[in-house]
């Protein structure tokens, strides 16, 4: 998830042909994928941190403190920056209107991309999963809230953006998720076909855009909500990333 904008007046058409050859060139050229596609923030790796602070760091501009805590307001984190914003402000006291949760987004979002890999860590076992998932023929993409730009710097930053053919942020495309479009756009940029692909999410949005787009999802359950994910009622789920490129082999034939 993480901090949302929109760049409305981009060609869609260059946005669909926006591509990477597909990680380690196994591949030829208009073969059909196999295909994983992950969301980023709560997915592959824990931003929560980084994006309280960046949500705290105008709050304290406003001179009321640091309103969020960065563990207990975890899962608001994973919703958006505009949904930490709001959170704090009901927190203040005084009144407030949308008006200064946009005032203060593009404050929360300057001060994230300055600072946005100070405590985001991968979730344990991400990298030897997505390797085993390449040796075994899969091509993997990220379909991600963040926007493009961000989502680009930090999974540079952790050191795994090369290991995916394509990434698709929020402003990408003039839809984000849960709007199937995204995911599907996702797929089709690697060379994927939604029949042998599957999403893996950590919340409502990953799991709508998914059932729209009639593609399998895998929850995991390691995030702030734990098994509450139950509840959205997925394909299946994920308790760590050691078991994920066994659960893929059963779930894309």
């Amino acid at each position: 998830m993480g901090f949302v904008a929109f760049k409305r007046g981009r060609d869609l058409n260059k946005a669909f042909t926006w591509l990477q050859p597909v990680a380690k060139g196994r591949f030829a050229q208009g073969d059909v994928m196999k295909s994983v596609i992950f969301d980023l923030d709560g997915t592959l790796a824990d931003t929560s941190k980084d994006l309280i602070a960046a949500a705290n760091a105008c709050f304290k501009g406003l001179g009321v403190g640091a309103i969020l805590d960065p563990v207990a307001d975890a899962e608001t984190a994973f919703h958006g920056g505009r949904a930490m914003l709001r959170l704090g402000f009901s927190r203040i006291g005084s009144d407030w209107s949308e008006a200064d949760v946009e005032t203060q987004f593009p404050l929360a979002l300057g001060y994230y991309g300055a600072h946005l890999d100070v405590y985001s860590t991968l979730y344990p076992g991400v990298e030897i999963a997505l390797n085993e998932l390449l040796s075994r023929g899969y091509a993997l993409g990220i379909c991600t809230n963040k926007p493009e730009g961000l989502a680009d710097t930090l999974t540079q930053k952790l050191g795994i953006r090369s290991m995916f053919g394509a990434l698709y942020g929020a402003d990408t495309l003039p839809v984000r998720k849960p709007d199937p479009a995204h995911l599907l756009e996702t797929i089709q940029a690697l060379g994927g076909d939604p029949r042998r692909s599957v999403l893996i999410g950590d919340t409502n949005n990953d799991r709508d855009a998914s059932r729209a787009a009639n593609v399998p999802s895998v929850l995991v359950t390691f995030g702030p909500t734990g098994r509450a994910v139950e509840a959205l009622k997925p394909e299946a789920f994920l308790d760590h990333y050691d078991d994920l490129p066994d659960l893929m082999d059963r779930m894309i034939s």
